[in-house]
C-alpha cells in the first residue's frame, strides 16, 4: 500500500495523488494508493508523521533519511535533493521504495 499523509495548512501534497499512479506505471507494480489527512500534532506524533507530505510504501517512509528522525507534527516537509530544496520526494526515491516493496504488490 502506498500512503500519502498530509494536512491542510501545506499544499505541497497536492500533485502527488495525480503523479504516483505513472511511478506505479514505470516500476511495474499495482499498490492501492490511500492518501490521509493528519489533523492534530497528537495525531501526527501517532502516526510518526515527519510532515507534508509524507509518502510510505508498504508503512515505510520514501526518504532514506527518515527512520532516525522524530520531529513529528503539522509541518511542510521539503526533501534535500542534488538541485535543492523540495516539496515533494524525488521520483527516484519513491521508485526505489517500489522496487523494495514486499511480495503482494503485483507487477502489473
Amino acid at each position: 500500500m502506498i500512503e500519502i499523509l498530509y494536512f491542510d495548512g501545506c499544499p505541497n501534497h497536492e500533485g502527488l495523488e495525480g503523479h504516483v499512479p505513472a511511478l506505479l506505471t514505470e516500476a511495474g507494480v499495482e499498490l492501492p494508493i490511500t492518501v490521509r489527512r493528519i489533523d492534530s500534532d497528537a495525531e501526527a506524533k501517532a502516526e510518526r508523521f515527519l510532515g507534508s507530505p509524507t509518502i510510505r510504501v508498504n508503512g515505510i517512509d520514501v526518504d532514506p533519511t527518515a527512520a532516525p528522525r522524530d520531529t513529528y507534527g503539522l509541518l511542510c516537509r521539503v526533501y534535500p535533493t542534488g538541485d535543492g530544496l523540495r516539496g515533494t520526494p524525488p521520483d527516484a526515491w519513491i521508485l526505489a521504495a517500489l522496487q523494495r516493496q514486499p511480495p503482494g504488490g503485483r507487477a502489473g
